[in-house]
């Protein structure tokens, strides 16, 4: 083979060469930052992107939304109890140029700057706002997050608070205090229904002693009520106006027994103390 034709192949291979090194495929959720012997070309993309060999570098930037989790942070609330809190972060790049030329390395940045404010937004927080109020913390934790994350070309999307781990110890004194306070709300509800049910029980007598007709109308729908059952009770149902004067019979009779019983109580004292007299006198006359 003539000298010329391996030259020739060997100038066509290394023209391949070079044009496959000088050209680059971005996609669409891509952008490449070019630098040209150091300055800056600017961000490039999506498609194809034509460099030239040696004197052109490129950094190949994503700006899908990537999801950092922050690893188990121990801190110390306000009202001294120890807890272990980690978070999870989503940001995209918004700016590509920022992301290269204002950090080394954008996500592991976020990462660092999101675990210190996450100590520092929870340590601030007692134990029931870490619990119960968790909200206003991750909007804490966002506005921190992503006002430091600006000058990096850095757009925070979400922070949120993943999980909160507290000593058993603490967990069991939780569970009393849920326990104590589930009690007295039972509590309170019992005692509300039994002053409503003695309100309508009052309202009900009321209503019947205003109204004899009524008292009758119930009595006869109890002796209906007990005939619907099945039972062997046997009813001996006596007319109200029968019942009615030995009602007041007894309650005459009642205050007149009582006072009988004050009366005679005194009489029966003296009587005795009298007695007792006589004995010690007598048991003095023998002794003498």
């Amino acid at each position: 083979m003539p000298g010329y034709v391996i030259i020739l192949i060997v100038v066509v291979v290394l023209l391949l060469v070079l044009l496959a090194a000088s050209l680059k495929v971005v996609r669409e959720y891509e952008r490449l930052v070019v630098f040209r012997l150091g300055r800056l070309r600017g961000p490039l993309g999506p498609g194809l992107v034509i460099m030239l060999p040696f004197l052109d570098r490129s950094v190949r930037v994503d700006q899908r939304v990537v999801t950092l989790t922050i690893p188990p942070q121990e801190v110390i609330t306000r009202d001294n109890v120890t807890a272990r809190v980690n978070a999870v972060v989503m940001f995209k790049v918004a700016d590509p140029v920022r992301s290269v030329m204002s950090v080394e390395n954008h996500a592991v940045a976020t990462s660092q700057f999101a675990q210190t404010t996450l100590r520092s937004v929870v340590g601030r927080a007692d134990l029931d706002t870490l619990l119960a109020h968790r909200a206003d913390l991750n909007e804490d934790l966002y506005q921190s997050i992503a006002q430091q994350a600006v000058p990096w070309g850095v757009d925070v999307v979400v922070v949120e608070i993943k999980d909160v781990e507290i000593p058993e110890m603490m967990q069991r004194a939780m569970a009393r205090q849920a326990e104590a306070e589930r009690e007295r709300r039972a509590k309170v509800i019992s005692a509300h229904g039994e002053l409503e049910a003695s309100e309508e029980l009052r309202d009900a007598a009321l209503t019947l002693s205003e109204a004899p007709a009524s008292l009758q109308l119930r009595y006869l729908q109890t002796l209906l009520e007990l005939g619907a059952d099945q039972n062997s009770t046997v009813v001996f149902p006596l007319p109200m106006d029968i019942v009615g004067p030995l009602m007041g019979a007894l309650n005459q009779l009642a205050p007149d027994e009582s006072e009988t019983r004050r009366d005679s109580t005194p009489t029966r004292t003296q009587s005795d103390t009298h007695g007792l007299a006589v004995v010690d006198d007598r048991a003095e006359g023998r002794s003498r």
